[in-house]
């Protein structure tokens, strides 16, 4: 149809050229096959057709195909049912195509009542998000996307009367019978009905109104059945907890979604089940460490969403009462025996500090538990991934000042000594990369944040890490090395601005004075030396890093005439040419001590400019494909002999 005729296509098909028209007579034919893959084919080219183009002329073929789609619906089970909700998806997105014109919002209503549950669900989430669809349609897909829900709901009602959602949807026999007869169709329509909600809540275009408590209900009612902690009142129900008793897919489905309903408000009643159920998971031991992961998430999700007292930033009475039964539970899981959940928990701990750790009642609940305790004794867990949280969760309880409780007046800030001594150990002698990058990010928020144990000698501070992090292996160590570097230059030098390309007056320097004094204090730290160890580091993101500091401190000190040094100078030609050792790939000698002017001088006379160009199109990770990513795993795996490939 794009070929080379004159003028654009027409818009009759009798007119369209032979090759084009034999298409459309083969994609006709296949329509009518009674072969499932020729039909699946057939619809997967219109799919394609009407994804990628919204000329006129596809309104002709709609037209003209519309029948033959539509006769589909008339078979028992629908063919190709997954190609055929694409299909209508992708021709009701088309903007070259007029959906009231051509039957198609007809043809949608009819295939939601012909698929089968499953099938019909991704149809009204496709249907849900259209931006211009008949109230009625939307109203129907709501419907289907709501009858899962809904039957669970009616098995498990303890009365008559209605449930909120059954008010507007019908729990029809045919999903029921989808429900009750197989666990793994019972499980896999309630997990993609879960996750399409989910998709549904945070959309604008999401029904309106939300039914908030009825939905809140029956994620609490199916994890209380996958606990066996529900009570069905029909034998429908009784059926439908066997079939869930302890199903971790709909488990983590469920938890998820709750999480994700934390973003409306709820009855205050609803609210109360919510935590319990919460609760309930996180003390079981039956739970497993994914699921504990998800209801950790969860809870702390709908902690967020918790009402504030007006006038008060302090947690309210009744979620300070459920931090105080949540802290013992977590002490438990802080020392539980799988990896896992000794993770999750001190993730969901550094999660909360970070978010309460001013206020007096979170505060006050947590110093009275042993909790900061356990944290430092994970310091020195077996598993380096809970070592590395842990490292984290310290890191932001010490920020706090949280590590442990107040200490006497005779030691002040002695645990505070200690942590830093920890963590310095850490990333000099842990053998694993994780534990170590931890230590630089923790160390990095500190010197940001002005940390007291930072702000005592800053300096003494800045040199340890430097001197420890430029010897690392691990490349993302050294990359956030240079990122504390730059946080200690800013410090020093002011942050960068932000140049407007319309600007009339060009950045202001520093003044000389203040400028010398902060260049020493970089001299004394050796950041220098680190930064032009990392420009010609062989990971290429640390010398891009290293390329940006630098090219930073050279735009500030650009107007200082009061530091400028010959190029001649023998400590500048020394430092030159230690620095092409360096690039050649020997690094043995250091640089020694520097002297601003010298460092300066040195900077000028860098092409720095045109080594990030050159740093830009290198090659080494030029691979960042899926494919290529899936080639590393693979060859992982095959050089281990074992499955044991790091995708955690």
């Amino acid at each position: 149809m794009r070929g080379p005729a004159e003028g654009p296509p027409s818009l009759q098909a009798d007119d369209w050229p032979p090759c084009a028209q034999k298409i459309v007579g083969h994609i006709e034919e296949s329509l009518r096959s009674t072969a499932t893959p020729q039909i699946t084919q057939a619809l997967n080219v219109l799919t394609t057709t009407f994804s990628h183009c919204h000329d006129p002329w596809t309104q002709v073929l709609w037209v003209q195909l519309h029948p033959l789609v539509a006769a589909l619906l008339q078979k028992d089970p629908v063919p190709a049912a997954h190609s055929l909700v694409d299909l209508l998806l992708s021709v009701a997105r088309s903007p070259g195509l007029s959906s009231s014109s051509c039957g198609l919002w007809e043809t949608l209503a009819q295939t939601l009542s012909h698929l089968s549950p499953t099938q019909a669900g991704l149809l009204a989430l496709g249907i849900l998000k259209l931006q211009d669809c008949p109230q009625a349609l939307r109203a129907q897909a709501f419907a289907v996307l709501l009858q899962p829900l809904a039957c669970v709901l009616q098995a498990t009602a303890q009365g008559p009367g209605p449930s909120g959602l059954l008010d507007s949807t019908a729990a029809d026999s045919v999903t029921a019978d989808m429900l009750l007869p197989s666990k793994a169709a019972c499980v896999g329509l309630l997990c993609q009905t879960l996750a399409h909600l989910e998709l549904l809540l945070p959309l604008p275009q999401r029904p309106c109104p939300w039914p908030q408590a009825p939905l809140l209900g029956a994620a609490v009612t199916l994890l209380q059945l996958c606990r066996g902690s529900g009570s069905p009142a029909s034998d429908a129900g009784r059926q439908l907890c066997a079939l869930l008793l302890g199903c971790v897919r709909v488990q983590r489905a469920a938890l998820d979604f709750l999480g994700t309903l934390s973003q409306e408000t709820g009855p205050p009643e609803l609210v109360t089940q919510v935590f319990a159920v919460l609760l309930e998971y996180l003390r079981s031991p039956d739970s497993s460490p994914t699921v504990l992961k998800k209801a950790f998430q969860a809870t702390f999700r709908w902690l967020l969403s918790s009402p504030r007292t007006p006038g008060c930033s302090d947690l309210d009475s009744h979620t300070l009462l459920f931090l105080r039964e949540l802290l013992p539970v977590l002490q438990k899981r802080l020392c539980s025996p799988c990896w896992e959940v000794r993770d999750s928990g001190l993730e969901f701990l550094t999660q909360m500090t970070r978010r309460w750790g001013g206020q007096a009642g979170f505060r006050h609940a947590l110093l009275a538990s042993e909790v900061p305790r356990l944290t430092e004794q994970l310091l020195r867990d077996p598993e380096s991934y809970v070592r590395a949280s842990a490292v984290t969760a310290m890191g932001q309880l010490s920020s706090q000042g949280l590590c442990v409780p107040p200490a006497g007046p005779e030691h002040p800030g002695s645990q505070q000594k200690s942590l830093l001594g920890e963590l310095l150990h850490i990333l000099s002698t842990d053998s694993e990369g994780f534990p170590r990058r931890a230590v630089m990010q923790v160390f990095t928020q500190w010197l940001r944040d002005s940390h007291a144990d930072v702000v005592g000698d800053t300096e003494q501070f800045v040199a340890g890490v430097l001197q420890v992090a430029g010897q690392d292996l691990d490349w993302e160590v050294r990359a956030q090395g240079l990122e504390l570097a730059l946080v200690f230059l800013e410090q020093m030098l002011g942050p960068p601005r932000s140049h407007c390309p319309y600007a009339v007056t060009p950045p202001v320097a520093a003044p000389a004075g203040p400028l010398t004094q902060a260049l020493q204090s970089l001299c004394r730290v050796r950041l220098f030396e680190f930064a032009f160890r990392a420009l010609f580091d062989c990971d290429r993101p640390v010398a891009q890093k290293s390329c940006d500091l630098l090219l930073l401190l050279r735009a500030k000190t650009a107007s200082s005439s009061s530091l400028q040094e010959p190029r001649s100078s023998p400590d500048v030609a020394s430092v030159e040419a230690a620095l092409q050792r360096w690039r050649a790939g020997d690094q043995a000698q250091p640089l020694g001590d520097l002297e601003p002017e010298v460092v300066l001088a040195v900077l000028r006379s860098m092409d720095l400019e045109g080594l990030r160009g050159a740093l830009a199109e290198s090659s080494d990770h030029v691979e960042k494909s899926p494919q290529s990513l899936l080639q590393d795993m693979l060859a992982t795996v095959g050089i281990l002999g074992e499955n044991e490939a790091d995708c955690y």
